[in-house]
Parts: structure tokens; sequence; C-alpha cells
């Protein structure tokens, strides 16, 4: 460690602390700040002097203590024993602190971030004499029952493997030696570390044309995200964000969920820890817990760490990618995040921009979105991988024209606008579809075609146009009343009714809606749509449009998402049997009349 490295405190203001006699450090190098090791970060350098943010409680520091550079910028351990883990916003295991020092965080603990008394099985895939290139996979670790760990070169490096071994081994221990073209020798270790805010490597950026499968109605069926997409979720408090972002963390169809709790209230995390480890995963039967890592910073956490918090866990989500996996990151919420920049913008005395951000918020808001596609791995193998991101946002009144709201608008191709009036109705997901959308649905609708059903994209389109031809007669019902419409646009109002109360409201808690297939969706949509067309089919040809909106059969699909999966094929049939029976028995009845 160089003396110049080496320097004091000056001043202190809040979460910053200025140090004198840092000349030879760089930005964004870690330092440990006091006799007390506090950890914090450079993020601005005017000479010798640097602007440090202490991503721990500063209270009792005195100008004049020592602040010392790590030499090597913030990073995360990367490596078997991360998934189940908590962590708090710069990776220190909440769990191992809590057996070390209870339930308070203490200043300048220090843990390491994966438990190096722990050993796992090593099984190598390579042997001897194998040529590896960055990002190969050199071995395989069971991280749990339904992860399996893979060992990858360091990014850059490149040789022949020189020795490997299988066994029990700690994290830290060295399982295989690469000797690279100039003869250096490169010990690996279970073990890598990685900078948060450098962006993983990958060989190449693939197009979004695969659905994440959420088995969330609204999503699914309007309001797609791509494997690899990113969306926002904006809403104002109690409009159902948290459980939204829950349920997408439990269900989708993803390998990985990587849940990042920012800024947020502590009892949301805990909900999370207490609800997770009891959910059982459907596509594996194990678990939930045992493909989810957490990142928990809350409001009562320091200020500044949740700032360190995104770029943990995508860096972490990244390194899960890398290994081919589908990741899905939740980070609730972008908003306290962009505070948490609004603080540090403050303390540095910076000009600040719309209501007191800092100029720069759109573009960090974009070097962390842009992190997320699907892509090929770095690796000989040409294995694909893919991170979504969803980021909820906390406007102050639901307002989204304010500047966090307005910035991640420019960079996702999914809003989820969720409507404060919607949740008061108690409809949930509260997802407004009038204002709500999806820039992936087109390049999705091939993928929909092929695997779901050809007429998917039509129904889909159709939907969306009854909804809004809904609100537009609704404007008509509420100045002259619903005698005024003709019988086709009263059919509509009713298909309209029950795609809002039958489909699109779903849940979360019971135990068959929570979880919609592709299959139950497309049926769903097949008998709403069939009960539209023969019911109008049936007015043109003088069948009593209020008879029409009170058929028994009209129950029946309101109840069909509550089937459970193995009874929806009969289902299904009978209920569309019922509606051309009961709509043939109507008319029959209205000849009689004639």
């Amino acid at each position: 460690m160089n003396a110049a490295s080496k320097g004091r405190i000056v001043k202190i203001a809040g979460p910053l602390i200025i140090a004198d006699g840092m000349r030879d450090a760089n930005m964004f190098d870690m330092v440990r700040v006091s006799d007390r090791r506090l950890i914090g970060e450079i993020i601005e350098m005017h000479g010798s002097r640097a602007s440090i943010q202490v991503y721990e409680e500063t209270s009792g520091l005195g100008t004049g203590e020592p602040v010392e550079s790590v030499g090597e910028p913030m990073s995360v351990e990367l490596g078997p024993g991360l998934i189940g883990s908590i962590f708090d916003g710069i990776q220190r295991p909440l769990d191992d602190i809590k057996k070390i020092a209870g339930n308070n965080l203490q200043k300048g603990i220090e843990v390491p971030s994966l438990k190096r008394d722990k050993k796992w099985s090593f099984k190598p895939t390579v042997k001897v004499g194998d040529s590896v290139i960055g990002g190969d996979i050199i071995g395989t670790v069971d991280e749990t029952d339904i992860v399996l760990h893979k060992i990858m070169t360091p990014n850059g490096l490149s040789g022949r493997v020189k020795s490997i071994e299988e066994g029990e081994f700690t994290v830290d221990q060295t399982v295989c030696v690469i000797a690279d073209g100039k003869g250096n020798e490169h010990e690996l270790r279970l073990m890598q570390k990685w900078p948060v805010r450098k962006g993983r490597p990958y060989a190449k950026k693939l197009s979004p044309d695969m659905p994440l499968i959420t088995g969330q109605r609204v999503v699914d069926c309007l309001f797609p995200i791509a494997k690899g997409g990113v969306a926002a979720i904006p809403g104002p408090f109690g409009s159902g964000k948290t459980v939204t972002q829950h349920q997408l963390a439990k269900w989708a169809e993803a390998d990985i969920i990587v849940y990042i709790g920012c800024g947020e209230r502590g009892n949301e995390m805990t909900d999370v820890l207490n609800e997770f480890p009891e959910l059982i995963d459907p596509h594996t039967g194990k678990s939930l817990m045992e493909r989810t890592v957490l990142i928990a910073n809350t409001s009562d956490m320091p200020v500044a760490a949740r700032e360190a918090s995104v770029y943990t866990g995508i860096t972490i989500a990244e390194y899960f990618r890398d290994m081919g996996y589908s990741v899905a990151l939740m980070a609730d919420s972008t908003s306290r995040w962009a505070e948490a920049l609004r603080e540090m913008s403050g303390r540095l005395e910076e000009m600040p921009g719309d209501e007191g951000y800092p100029a720069y918020l759109g573009s960090r808001l974009a070097q962390f979105y842009e992190r997320a596609g699907r892509v090929l791995a770095n690796g000989s193998d040409g294995r694909e991988g893919a991170l979504s991101v969803i980021g909820a946002v906390s406007p102050p009144g639901g307002d989204i024209s304010e500047p966090v709201s307005q910035a991640t608008l420019r960079i996702v191709k999914v809003f989820w606008g969720l409507d404060a009036s919607l949740a008061y109705q108690r409809h949930f997901p509260a997802i407004n579809w009038l204002t709500s959308y999806s820039l992936y649905a087109d390049s999705l609708s091939d993928w929909y075609k092929e695997n779901v059903a050809e007429d998917w994209p039509d129904m889909r389109a159709r939907f969306i146009a009854i909804l809004h031809e809904e609100a537009e007669l609704m404007e008509i019902v509420k100045l002259i009343g619903m005698d005024s419409l003709s019988a086709s646009d009263r059919i509509k109002m009713e298909t309209a009714r029950s795609i809002r109360e039958d489909f699109l409201h779903q849940l979360a808690f019971h135990e068959v809606d929570t979880y919609s297939s592709m299959k139950k969706q497309l049926y769903m949509m097949r008998l709403i749509l069939q009960l539209h067309d023969e019911s109008d089919d049936a007015a043109s040809k003088g069948a009593d449009v209020d008879s029409l909106s009170q058929l028994e059969v009209r129950e029946k699909i309101g109840r069909f998402k509550y089937t459970p999966e193995e009874r929806i094929d009969e289902e299904y049939e009978k209920a569309s049997r019922e509606i051309s029976a009961e709509i043939d028995k109507l008319l029959d009845s209205r000849k009689e009349e004639v």
C-alpha cells in the first residue's frame, strides 16, 4: 500500500466525507474510513482531495481521522453461496452479521460475503491439457437442488489447463491452474471478484423475441415483457407495486431471481423473507429461496448504500446470466435509489436539475437498465443467457410527470402503470389497461403464434380494442344512459366488463388463481370472445340484449380462472358447448314469441 494512498478526513457532511492526501488513489476506489474501518467509495477527485461516500453511519467521526484506499474498485464476490443468501447493499451477509452482532448493524463490521469455512463439491468439466478461453466452464458445483453453479474461467484469461482437481473445496482454495500463452500460471478458485460499476462482457446481444412468461394475465396477454427486457412499474402508495413485484418474482419463468429492496420499508423485505422460503416453485417443486438472491437495503439503513445496492444486485444477476441462466431482477424501488443520488449530489454542491435531482439522473438510470438483455455469453460453447430488469418507481403522490418516472419511461420498453383508483376498487393487479403499453408485443407475436396459438396476437388486439372502446362508450353512458347505446355497443360493454372482472382481475393470494398458465389464458380469451361473437350475432337476429347479458354461462366463464390446471381442457369444452346451447335456446324462444 502506497503511503500516498492514505489520507486524513478534513470535512464531514452526513454520508459524504472529504479526505486530503489521496493523490495516488483512483476514482471509485474502495476506502476504509477511520480506525473503525467504515466502508466507503471515492466518487470525486480534486487534486489530492477525494470526496468519499460512506456506506455506513458516519456519526461520531471527526476530522483528522485516517482514510486508507484499498487499491481496488468496489467489487462483489461471485461464487457458490450466493443463492438463498440475504445481503445488504454492499454485499455483507446479514445472517452472518446477526450471529456476530445481533439484530443491529454495527459500524465497521467485517464479514466475508461468501462463507470461507463451507466446503463445496467441485466436479471438473475440463481436463489437463485442454485449451480454455474467458467464460469457459471449467467445472460445476451443486449449489442448491435446482441451481447448478458453473465455475467459469475469468474474462480476459485464456490458456491451457495445467492442473485441475475434483473434491471438496472452500471458495478461496485453488481448484485449477491455467498457463497462459506467455507461460504465466493463473490459479483459479471457486470464487471470483468483479467491480460492480462495470458491466460484465458478453459475446453478442440477441434480439428480444421470446417472452418472459409470468403467469399474470394482464402482463402475459396485454403487456408482455421479453426475456432480457426492461420494464417499469410506477404507481402511488398502496397501488400494489410490491405485491406485483413479489408475484413476478414468484412465478416468472426465470431460473434465478435477484430481488433488491432498495430504500423501501423493512416490513416489505420481512414479507419476502417470510414468504419465499415457504413458497413452492411451480417449475421445480422446491422452495423458491433455492433460486433467489436477496439484497436488502431498507429505508432505515445508510442512505448512500442504496446507490450501491442496485449495482451489487445487477452484477450478481449478470454473473448467473453468463452461466446461461435466465435471470429476473426486481428493483424496489428506483425512486429511493434516485433520492440517494440526489442527497449525495446536494452534499457535493453540484448544480441541481429538475426537483433537485442531479443532471446526470437520466444517464445513471440508462447505465443501469442497459445492462439487461438476452446475450450469447463469453466462452466457446455459445450458451445463451438473459437478464430481465423490472424496476418499481414510487412517484410522490402518484404523479408520473416527476423526473425519475419520466427518465425511466424514456429508457424502458414496458410500462405497467398502476392506478390508485383501480386499487381502491379492489381490482388487482391495478395495472391500468388504458395507459400501460409494451413495445415488445410485435416482436413477440411470432413466438406466441408458434408456441401458444396462431390467433393469439389477433385476440390480444381485440381485447385491447374492446377495452378502449368501452372507455369511449362510458363517456356517452354518463351523459345519456345505457339505453341510448345500440345492441352491438351494449354487448361490447358486457364483454369489456367480462375482460376486466374475469380476465384481468387476478387474486395473488388464491392458491389456483395466483398463477395462470398460457393454456388457461388462451382458453379464457377464447371463451370471452366466443360469447361476444355469438351474442353479437344473436342480437342482430333479434335476441334481447338484457337476456344475453344474464346467460348462466357468463358465471361459468367468470369462475373458469379458479379451475385447477388438470381440469381446464374438460371445463373449456363444456363451457364452449354451453355458450352455443344457451344462445340457441334464447333464439328459439325468440322465434316462438314472434
